[in-house]
This record gives structure tokens, sequence and C-alpha cells, in this order.
């Protein structure tokens, strides 16, 4: 079905208008155009007493067309003056009641449009938001000036400001959702209630009128200002926190009508920043991994993965496994021995000392999971200690340390005793899959499953095919990795692959400077404030030297010409220190604690100094 805006005239009096851009019936430019004309003849027809808005195919709106955002033009120009015109003057200022009809999910514009009416009636779990701010943007069709009114200024900071969607059964109980109603039911019951508006009924509700759940000024203005702090806080680098919570206070000090001329300025101007084109590249980028020429578009059916066998139960193979068991699949972790066994296992359920953030326990702590959801993956965990359970396995991923020999002696076994259609994969970061696999004779099941550290947390997987990783096996990988609710990107074997080819200068450069005589937390902070959660120094101690060691030989061979050696990590490693999984880096890190700078490892990098003697005149 094309685009289009439609209406209807029963013979109740109610003019039905229905959105239509399947599938998610996105609002752009020229149906903001369409809309009104839809409704300026709706209010000049005698036989028309009140209007439905509503969405064709089971859905309201997801909102303004996101493409616009890639190419600020007049489209992003309509959405800003739109808000005036069409929400207010249009819809909220119509002279016949307006009442939403709603279902399926009214997110951004959508829910904007929604607020403009003056009832909302919504099907059961639909979901309602504003995201806008994960785009750089800001509600630009009133949503600022219309949700605190309808649902209290604390709710609409924190729908907003986290992005965070709520359901229509919430939404009934802030106030946001007048009624609930069963898809079936949703249109009649809808021009019910517009007609009873109609007559006198039902309240006429002009949402930037209200004020009854805006509370005392004093009391929304520490609102806001706990809101900044927190932006300024969590969000430093990204414009769009504060210039949202500028447009709601602009409202709320000097009313709807001239919150909404502040909203619309900020937002043409937010469309035109590097945030948003930053945003949006993300968003149009992280869903474009999920199509692979020949791979997912040449009519393949991916097997399902059940069973997974996982070597190495450290930080890397505990994260994967966790991941694992809470998308539902049965996890069997090996280790060589039953200590190393039973520390991996723990590591996963929680209560030991390694990485606090690997295990199921601290997700629950921290509201990431529930109490059921963690019983039951755990559920689905399984230590072993040989490959006995291997030959039922539907993947195997090894995660051992970045060591060839260890490598390629795993996969023999695995090829001897896993079944034919098994995938074998490896969580290397940057050794050559054809090394791996060159004692095998199964190259088109071996692949490359580079998770990144915690693995249970951090949404990228790197999928690795060589020239002879069969389309099936890539395939099977990338279903498993949106399973587990991954970001995957299939990229070609090379040294380093795509992260750690291009992570490779990145951390070359921190080593280089320190070596010149720079303070290496001093390079830290710079990086954090640049916006990076972590700076190299101490991200080096979250993965720990002795992977940087491992992973520093294979580049030094591959690019011998562009490796700056350094002797740092091995006087690290000698001096006892392995970063954060033995509580030494260059930081120290103690549980429940954040890591502290280290001055006692000032002495080594003096040291490491000398030996490279680059310093011009030694300073």
């Amino acid at each position: 079905m094309a685009m289009a805006v439609t209406m209807e005239v029963g013979n109740d009096g109610v003019a039905v208008i229905s959105i239509s851009n399947p599938p998610l019936n996105i609002i752009n430019a020229a149906m903001l155009a369409a809309l009104k004309e839809k409704f300026g003849e709706a209010t000049r027809r005698r036989d028309v007493k009140a209007i439905v808005l509503t969405g064709k195919g089971g859905r309201f709106s997801g909102g303004f067309d996101i493409n616009a955002f890639q190419n600020p033009s007049s489209d992003t120009s309509d959405r800003t003056i739109g808000s005036i015109d069409l929400v207010l003057n249009t819809i909220e200022d119509c002279k016949k009641p307006v009442v939403a009809a709603i279902e399926g999910l009214a997110l951004g514009g959508g829910l904007e449009l929604a607020m403009g009416c003056h009832a909302r009636i919504a099907a059961p779990k639909t979901q309602l938001g504003l995201p806008e701010l994960t785009l750089g943007v800001i509600p630009g069709l009133g949503g600022t000036q219309s949700l605190p009114r309808l649902v209290g200024v604390s709710k609409a900071i924190e729908m907003m400001l986290f992005s965070k969607p709520i359901m229509s059964e919430e939404g009934k109980l802030l106030g946001l959702i007048d009624e609930i109603a069963t898809s079936e039911e949703l249109v009649r019951v809808s021009r019910l209630h517009a007609l009873e508006i109609s007559d006198g009924c039902k309240p006429w509700v002009r949402s930037l009128h209200r004020t009854d759940k805006i509370g005392s000024l004093s009391e929304a203005q520490q609102l806001l200002r706990t809101a900044r702090e927190q932006a300024k806080r969590t969000a430093p680098n990204m414009p769009q926190h504060l210039a949202c919570l500028d447009a709601v206070e602009e409202g709320l000090l000097h009313g709807g009508y001239k919150g909404l001329l502040k909203e619309a300025a900020v937002s043409k101007e937010l469309v035109q920043s590097n945030t948003t084109k930053a945003l949006t590249h993300l968003f149009f980028a992280q869903r474009a991994t999920a199509k692979v020429p020949n791979i997912t578009d040449v009519g393949l059916k991916p097997n399902h993965v059940k069973k997974v066998g996982i070597i190495g139960g450290g930080i890397m193979g505990s994260g994967i496994a966790t991941s694992l068991m809470l998308s539902n699949i049965t996890v069997f972790l090996k280790e060589i021995n039953s200590e190393y066994l039973l520390k991996g296992m723990k590591t996963v359920e929680g209560g030991y000392y390694i990485d606090t953030l690997s295990n199921i326990q601290s997700l629950v702590a921290r509201g990431k999971v529930t109490q059921d959801k963690a019983r039951k993956a755990l559920s689905m965990l399984e230590g072993v200690s040989d490959y006995s359970e291997f030959k039922e396995m539907d993947m195997v991923i090894e995660a051992v340390i970045e060591d060839i020999p260890l490598k390629q002696e795993i996969f023999s076994e695995l090829e001897k005793v896993c079944s034919s259609c098994c995938i074998l994969a490896t969580n290397t970061s940057s050794i050559d899959l054809n090394v791996i696999g060159e004692k095998t004779k199964s190259q088109d099941r071996i692949i490359g499953a580079h998770f990144f550290s915690p693995a249970h947390i951090m949404p990228l997987l790197e999928i690795i095919r060589t020239e002879k990783t069969s389309p099936q096996v890539i395939l099977d990988l990338l279903t498993v990795g949106k399973i587990m609710k991954k970001v995957p990107i299939v990229v070609l074997n090379c040294t380093g692959f795509a992260v750690n080819r291009s992570f490779f200068p990145y951390m070359q450069v921190p080593h280089l400077l320190v070596h010149l005589g720079v303070d290496l937390f001093r390079i830290d902070r710079a990086i954090r404030n640049f916006g990076f959660p972590l700076g190299p120094f101490q991200l080096q101690d979250l993965g720990g030297f002795r992977l940087g060691k491992a992973s520093g030989k294979e580049y030094e061979n591959a690019f011998p010409d562009r490796t700056f050696r350094s002797p740092l990590t091995e006087l690290l490693l000698k001096n006892g220190r392995n970063g954060k999984s033995n509580g030494k880096g260059f930081y120290v890190h103690e549980k429940g604690s954040k890591p502290k700078p280290d001055p006692s490892v000032l002495p080594i990098i003096d040291e490491s100094r000398k030996l490279m003697n680059i310093m011009p005149g030694g300073k």
C-alpha cells in the first residue's frame, strides 16, 4: 500500500482520518501537509461533528522519517514549524473534538500527534515514547510541552532523556491515555468518546492548556536542575539533552506557546549538528549490518543453535557463556581442570572476585535481569572437563589465550570429537583464521566470533569469514548474534580483522607519548573528556597485559615498519601486574570501588623510558 492520508465520514458524524505508510506509518513533510488538508476538510464539513485520528495496519505511527536527518533540508524545517502549525493550530485548536485511536506503537512524532488530540484511546500493550534524543534531536512536534503537562515533569524528563518508552497500561495510570480498548473495539470506542466530547458529556482537554500535572514551579525547576547535572555527567558531549530541558523549562516559565517556539528553534539548530549526523549514521549503519551480500539474500534458512560449547572460562569465556544463557541457549563450559572450571562457573553465576560485571548476580543487582530470568539462565549452564559432551554441540566457541599452537591443537581435537555440521568458532581478537585452522580439514566451518569484554554487556560481535567459510555457517552465527541482541558485523580475515586493525594505531600512540614523557593518567583523562568511557591505559588494564603482549606480537609480525615496540607491557608483567584480572595494572582495582591511578607504576614507566631513550635530551 502506498503512502496516504485518508478520511472516511460515518453516519454518526465522525470523520476517521487514517495515516498509512507501511510498515510503521512513518511521518514526513508530505504527510504533515496531507494531515493538515484532511483536518481542514473535516473542520469545514457540516456533517462532521468529531474527528478520530488513527493509523492503518495495526500501528499508529513510528514517528518522523529519520532519513530526513541525514540530509537536513526543507523536510526537517517542516518538522520544526509543524509543531506550531499542525499540532497546535490544526489539531489542538481544532473547532471539533479530536480523539487519537492508538494501536501497536506511537513513538516520536507519532506520540506527539496523539498528544495534540483532545483524548487518547489505546489498545493493550501499545508502546508509547519519545526516543528522539538517541538521534541527537529533541521532540519537534510539541512533545517537550505536551508530555510534562500530561504525565508530570519528572516522568516526562525520564521518558525523554533516557528515550524510555512505556506501555499503554502505564500510560493509563499516568493520565497519558484516557481509555484502553481492544484492537477490535478501538475505533468504535474512540468514535463514541469523540461524540461524547462533542455533546459535552466528556471533557474537552487541550494538552498545552493543562497545568494540573506540573506541580509547583520551584519543584519543577529543581527536577530540571537535577536532570541537567545528570546529563552533564553522563552525556557531556551530547547537546540535545540540555537543549531538551531548556525547551521544557521555557514552557513551564512562559507558557506552552513560548515553549513551542523554543522547541522549534532548538530543533532546527540540532538537526544541522554533527551529533545528529553521527547518531543518524550509526542508526542506519547498525541496521545495515543485518544485510550481508550473498549470505542473507540468497534464500538460505538459518539452522537452530540450541547447544554451544565454550572452551575457556576466563573473563571472556564466562562473559560469552552469560550472554548465551540469557538468550536461552544451553552452554557447556570446558576448562583444563576442576579448579579453573569452578572459577569459570562462579564467574558466570556471581559471588567470585573476578570481574564483578561478568556474572548474572550483578546483572540482577543492577536491575538488568529479573530473578526468574536469572534462575532460568543458570539452569542452562553445565561445566565439563573433557570433550565427551561436545559431539552433540551445534557450535563450539574457543576463548583461550592468544597462543597459536594451543588454538591449533584445540581445533584439531574439535574436528575429531564434534559432528560434521558443528560450527567451529574462535574468539581470537587478531590471529589469522587460516593459521588457526591450518591443521584441520574443516576450514569451511571455521569462523571468527570476536566478542568484546565484558561480552555479556558490549553489543558488538565481529564475525570473521575466510575464503573457505561456508555461507550457511556465516548466516547461522549472524542469527545467533541477533538472538544474543548483539550488533554483528561480518568482516574478512586478516591480522586484527576490522576492529583491532583500526584500534592498533590508537593503542600505539599513547605508548609513544608516554615514552616521550607524557603522564599516562593525563592521556586517559583527555580521552575520557573527549567522550570515550575509558582511556587507553585503563582499557589495557581491562583486557589484561598478557593479551596485549600476545596480540602485540601479531602486529609486529604483520606490520613491522608501523609498530612502536615498547618494553612497557613486558616490564609490567615481570612486576606481577596483569591489569584488572589480578587487581594491579596502571590502576589499582579493588572490588566494589572505581579503579584508582597507581603511583607505584611510575618507576616501571621510568625504567621503560630509559630503555627506549627516545626523549630529546632526556626531557
